[in-house]
């Protein structure tokens, strides 16, 4: 089931990309998310999570993609998905539901920004529609390496 996330679904959130976080280059930042500060940002910005059987398996939102107004209608997404639960088309039906979202609320573009030692999220933005707009070599640091940023885009 997709749904819309409330504040008592941030310790889960917060659980599933702070895994990420610690774990893995999808994400270069190294700042875990806590679930207070996950249930300020609902206030703000949508959120949706994926569930089975009252458990949060997934979670997918956006936000501006830079500050100022010339940008206000062209959003950055994320979308994780508990290690448990892969391979099950969550990811899919989460970004759907992001997207129409998305639409509705007048949103002209969505961007995707996917560590260049992720195949699969390459792959599964391509699958989707998205296309690969820019490669930024070395632009994140992480784990004591550098990554390069792979940038693809989705007009809504």
């Amino acid at each position: 089931m997709i749904r819309s996330a409330s504040p008592t679904d941030a310790p889960a959130i917060a659980e599933i990309w702070n895994r990420i976080i610690r774990d893995t280059v999808m994400t270069f930042t190294t700042a875990e998310k806590t679930a207070s500060g996950l249930a300020t940002a609902m206030e703000t910005q949508p959120f949706f999570v994926s569930e089975a059987e009252g458990v949060v398996t997934g979670f997918a939102t956006y936000a501006q993609f830079r500050p100022g107004p010339g940008y206000v209608f062209t959003v950055e997404h994320s979308i994780h998905i508990a290690d448990h639960a892969r391979g099950q088309g969550l990811g899919r039906a989460l970004m759907e539901v992001l997207e129409d979202h998305a639409r509705v609320q007048g949103m002209h573009s969505m961007i995707a920004g996917i560590s260049g030692e992720n195949p699969f999220g390459v792959s599964f933005h391509t699958a989707l529609g998205y296309a690969e707009v820019a490669r930024l070599p070395q632009v994140g640091q992480k784990f004591g390496r550098w990554h390069d940023l792979v940038l693809m885009q989705k007009f809504l």
